[in-house]
This record gives structure tokens, sequence and C-alpha cells, in this order.
């Protein structure tokens, strides 16, 4: 029996908590919102293991996860400028660059060939960033900690990394395109 079918219901299991983790965050319940974001983000790595780990790859999975990612990410960064808890510019920002990326991805997909691509460093850098950055903010409004400086440092790096990482994927996709690798 092949168990080949795993990550991707993982990854649907995080499309799933998405909703409950937003709602806990507008109803102020920070810590279970908190408790279900970790989950999401353990079962992120985990799901990457497995497909990995065991040759469990699907073509399914490859575009679950970052559907999964996207999903938490922006909604989480749009509930959070909602509710005045981040800056809305920088909320737009994370969420424009997410637009352009997946707008690039298909149109990619249907004018040069299937996307196959890798995330960056940089762009993991980001991303990184940005759940470490949900996580402070999540954990600032619900207990205090941590201090508003270091939420602002984050912030600022995330505006610096998405910057980069959106023209990155813009110039090497374009490169991509006009070489037909």
């Amino acid at each position: 029996m092949s168990f080949n079918w795993v990550p991707n219901a993982i990854s649907l299991l995080r499309i799933a908590l998405v909703a409950p983790i937003l709602l806990l965050i507008l109803n102020g319940s920070y810590a279970w919102a908190i408790v279900l974001f970790c989950i999401a983000g353990f079962s992120d790595g985990v799901d990457g293991y497995l497909a990995k780990r065991y040759g469990w790859r699907t073509r399914l999975g490859a575009l679950l996860d970052p559907i999964a990612d996207k999903l938490l990410v922006a909604g989480l960064f749009i509930t959070l400028a909602y509710m005045q808890l981040i800056p809305t510019w920088l909320a737009s920002v994370v969420i424009f660059r997410d637009l352009v990326i997946v707008a690039g991805a298909t149109a990619y997909n249907f004018i040069v060939g299937p996307v196959q691509g890798e995330p960056t460093r940089i762009s993991k850098l980001n991303t990184a960033l940005e759940l470490l950055f949900l996580l402070f903010v999540m954990s600032r409004a619900g207990f205090g900690w941590p201090d508003e400086i270091t939420n602002t440092v984050l912030g600022a790096s995330i505006l610096v990394t998405v910057v980069i990482s959106g023209v990155d994927y813009v110039w090497s996709w374009s490169r991509r395109a006009r070489t037909g690798d």
C-alpha cells in the first residue's frame, strides 16, 4: 500500500486550519491561534520531509503546498492589518508580491511550459521572516511580548526581502522564458 497521498493530506489539513486561525484572532483568542499556527507550520515541515524522504512528490502536492502557505500568510496579513496590528502598507506589499508570483507562474505555465521552480534562498528567508513576524505580532497582541521594536525591525526586514525576492522571481522567470529553459 502506497502512502504517497499523506503529504497532500497534510497540505489539505493546513488549508483547513486557515479559517479557524483567522477566526480565533478576530475573537482575540491569540493563544489558540498561535497553537494552530504552530501546528500548521510544523505540518508544513512534515509534509515536505515526507515528500522528499520517501519520494512521495506529486503534481497535486506541488500545487497544494504553496497554496496552503499563501492562504495562511495572506489571510494572517489581511486579518492583522484589518485589526490594525500591522501596517496596511506592509500587508499590501506582501500580498502584492505573492500575487505577482502566482500570476507569473500561471503565465509561465501557459506560455512557456510547466513551472519547475524551487524557492530561492532569498524567498525562503522572506518566508521565514514573514512567519516569525506573524507569530510575534500574535504573541504581542495576546501576551505583550516581544517588544514593539522587534516587530518593527522584522517588518523592515520583510519589506527588504519582499522587494529583493519579488524582483529575483520576475528576473529569473523572464530570463528562463527568453532562453526556453
